[in-house]
């Protein structure tokens, strides 16, 4: 296979191959060894393929494109930009995006290869152009860009090279596209910044951060909502966290949340407020932060309470967040009789509300009611099961139901609430008390497709991995259980038939 490569491409370099042999060199390449093409691929090879995209004949393009993609994958990432550096740059000026997208992704590899990512950033001129990039039309190329300049950003040299020198007024010229290129740039800033102190110092001291804290408390509700994302990804590190408390951004957004009551168009941006202060608690502490900005769990309690439906989808994915650990928990609980009315609220929901909200809320209460085994005290779970009894007036019997409609989504999502208080001694008790409700479990023949199996199966261990299972359920069901768990999740029962003869 390898001798046929080589005679397809010695043709290619002689520019007698039609496109039937290119067509044909594009699936040969595939088979060969990166080793053996490595071994035997010359520059006048590689050359001769790079002058067959100047054609204008989309599909010579788009074969030439498949074959060097597999080629250039096979050499080495210094190679590549000692050797075909005038290639690569004349790449990022086709008017073919795929042949830019093929370009830029070998940059991404050669930033990745600690010898070959200095000889990228001594180019400044390639750099421009993949800056550039990030303005095209085209999202995937823009995309490329954004990953392969994040990946030089990530050497001390590809920081200096971006934010002190004259690429940063490139980086800017391209902001001024329009705004979808302008978030962009942003985006690409928030990466950068979330991998370390050193280059969040580097994005701040280029004044770009500051364009975007700009926007995010601006007048432009949209724009609000669209940099408050930005925004939130930039708080999931420590630093990141830091810079925002440091720079007072936290208190704005908070009190731009207090403000919000007055704004007939808060609707739009809100819901990002409230998953800022969403994700900050789980990553920070859940105490601080609804301690310190008390606006944030009202604001939750009352889209919860709301008939906005949009609203109330946020809130519940909110108090799934803050609910994922016992500290959030147990700030919920210091509510009192608000949350355990919301409770109830939110059975209703998962059992009336369109699809969706629905879905949200089944995975809202899973994340509430889960306790891991080593944080089961008593009071926790007597928290826990009082929580469930809030839900509905016959908890278990709702979500059974649920458990038992026709979509596979809602099924899945009444399982997983199972699941989450499979391993608690009440509800195990609960489970045992149900009539039917063990045979349930263990009755593969409810579960008709993968998604369902894969979810019944993960209750079962669930249960099965509970220290007091074999106690509660008995000798027999738990015997019962065990057997599901090691036939594992698709087993199907052999059923044998016997052969009569003369029976047709």
């Amino acid at each position: 296979m390898a001798e046929a490569v080589m005679e397809l491409l010695e043709r290619v370099a002689r520019r007698e191959a039609p496109l039937e042999e290119l067509r044909a060199l594009r699936l040969a390449v595939q088979a060969v060894p990166s080793a053996a093409l490595r071994a035997r691929l010359s520059d006048d090879h590689l050359g001769a393929l790079f002058a067959l995209l100047s054609v204008n004949d989309r599909e010579q393009v788009s074969a030439c494109v498949s074959v060097l993609e597999r080629l250039l994958q096979a050499l080495d990432p210094v190679y590549v930009i000692q050797n075909l550096r005038e290639e690569l740059q004349k790449g990022l000026f086709h008017p073919d995006d795929s042949v830019k997208i093929l370009t830029i992704s070998q940059v991404g590899r050669i930033v990745e290869n600690s010898d070959a990512v200095t000889e990228i950033i001594n180019s400044p001129e390639l750099l421009r152009q993949i800056i550039n990039c990030i303005g095209g039309e085209k999202i995937a190329v823009a995309k490329e860009a954004i990953k392969s300049l994040s990946r030089i950003a990530q050497t001390q040299d590809g920081l200096e090279a971006l934010f002190v020198s004259s690429l940063l007024s490139d980086l800017k010229n391209v902001m001024a596209t329009n705004d979808i290129v302008r978030y962009r740039v942003y985006e690409l800033i928030v990466e950068i910044s979330s991998v370390s102190a050193d280059s969040l110092n580097y994005c701040a001291n280029s004044g770009l951060i500051s364009e975007l804290i700009g926007e995010l408390t601006g007048d432009d509700v949209l724009v609000r909502a669209t940099c408050i994302e930005m925004v939130t990804s930039l708080a999931h590190t420590p630093h990141g966290r830091q810079y925002l408390a440091q720079q007072g951004i936290i208190d704005k957004i908070s009190n731009i949340i207090v403000g919000a009551e007055s704004d007939p168009f808060s609707g739009f941006y809100l819901p990002g407020f409230v998953k800022f202060f969403g994700n900050l608690a789980v990553v920070d502490s859940p105490q601080q932060i609804c301690e310190r900005y008390p606006v944030f769990m009202e604001k939750v309690f009352e889209m919860a309470e709301s008939h906005d439906p949009t609203m109330i989808g946020v809130a519940v994915d909110t108090l799934g967040i803050l609910g994922s650990n016992v500290e959030g928990k147990q700030v919920l609980q210091k509510t009192r009789s608000r949350f355990q009315n919301l409770l109830n609220r939110i059975g209703h929901q998962a059992k009336n509300a369109p699809t969706e909200l629905r879905l949200r809320c089944l995975d809202a209460i899973s994340s509430l009611l889960y306790l891991p085994p080593e944080q089961q005290t008593d009071d926790l779970l007597r928290m826990t099961e009082s929580w469930f009894t809030s839900l509905s007036s016959q908890p278990l019997e709702l979500f059974r139901s649920i458990s038992t409609q026709p979509f596979p989504d809602l099924h899945c999502g009444a399982l997983r609430v199972f699941t989450a208080i499979a391993n608690q001694p009440w509800a195990q008790k609960l489970m045992l008390d149900s009539p039917g409700f063990v045979e349930y479990i263990v009755d593969r023949s409810v579960e008709p497709d993968k998604a369902s199996k894969d979810a019944k199966y993960e209750l079962v261990k669930a249960l099965v991995n509970s220290k007091t299972i074999a106690e509660i359920f008995g000798n027999q069901y738990y015997l019962r259980l065990r057997a599901y768990l090691r036939e594992g999740p698709y087993y199907v029962k052999a059923v044998s038939t016997t052969a009569v003869e003369g029976v047709e």
